[in-house]
C-alpha cells in the first residue's frame, strides 16, 4: 500500500498526499473529499495503519477505528472539504467534486508537493497530481482520505436524518433507495435534496419514476 508514496519520495518529492471523495452518486447531502499526507520518516512501512484500506470494503466500526487513528495520528496530516447540495446543483456533480478535492488539499498544513488522486486525473488542484485507478486500494494514503470522508460524510448524513427522519438518511446515506424514493414521492424533496438529479428533476414535469 506504500509503492506510490515511496516512488514519490525516492524522487525527491517528500510531502505527498491522497486524495478521494464521498458522495457523488447519492440523491442527498454534500459531497465530501478528504486530503491525508503521511511523515515520511514517521510512517515506516505502515504497520500503525496494517488493514487501512478502500472505506467500501471495510464495516462501518473499522472506518471510525480507522478515522479516530488517523484524526489522532501525529505523523497524518489530515483535511477535508464539503461542498453542498445547491452548489452542487449550480456547479454540477463532476465540478463540485473537483473543488472539494482542490479545497481539501489547500486545507493541509502546507500544500503537497504531489497528490496521488483516486480514479480519474482531475482539473483545478493547486498542486501536481497523478491519479491511480482503483487506488483507494492501492495507495495508503488514498484509503486513508476514503476514510476521512466517508466517515465525514456519513456522519453528517446521520444528522440530517434527526432533521428529516422522514427519508431514513441515516440508513441509505441519501442514495435512491427504493425507501428514500418512495419518501421523495409522498414528502418532495428537501433543502439536502440534490434537485438537478433525476428523478428528483423530473418531479416539476410529472414523470417521476422508480
Amino acid at each position: 500500500m506504500l509503492h506510490f508514496e515511496k516512488e514519490t519520495w525516492e524522487s525527491g518529492l517528500l510531502f505527498v498526499a491522497g486524495v478521494d471523495e464521498a458522495g457523488r452518486g447519492p440523491l442527498a447531502g454534500p459531497v465530501v473529499a478528504a486530503a491525508v499526507a503521511f511523515e515520511r520518516d514517521l510512517l515506516g512501512e505502515g504497520v500503525a495503519f496494517a488493514g487501512l484500506t478502500d472505506s467500501k470494503a471495510l464495516t462501518e466500526k473499522k472506518r471510525d477505528a480507522f478515522f479516530d487513528q488517523l484524526i489522532s495520528c501525529p505523523f497524518a496530516h489530515t483535511a477535508f472539504a464539503v461542498i453542498e447540495p445547491i452548489e452542487i446543483d449550480s456547479i454540477n456533480i463532476l465540478q463540485a467534486t473537483w473543488k472539494a478535492m482542490a479545497q481539501a488539499l489547500s486545507g493541509l498544513d502546507r500544500l503537497p508537493d504531489l497528490a496521488l488522486v483516486d480514479g480519474n486525473p482531475v482539473r483545478g488542484l493547486p498542486c501536481a497530481s497523478k491519479s491511480i485507478v482503483k487506488g483507494d486500494a492501492k495507495s495508503l494514503s488514498i484509503a486513508a482520505a476514503s476514510i476521512i470522508a466517508k466517515v465525514t460524510r456519513d456522519r453528517m448524513m446521520i444528522e440530517l436524518d434527526a432533521k428529516h427522519p422522514e427519508y431514513g438518511f441515516a440508513a441509505h446515506k441519501g442514495y435512491g433507495t427504493k425507501r428514500h424514493l418512495e419518501a421523495i414521492r409522498k414528502y418532495g424533496p428537501v433543502d439536502c435534496h440534490r434537485k438537478t438529479f433525476r428523478p428528483i428533476s423530473e418531479l416539476n414535469q410529472g414523470e417521476f419514476a422508480f
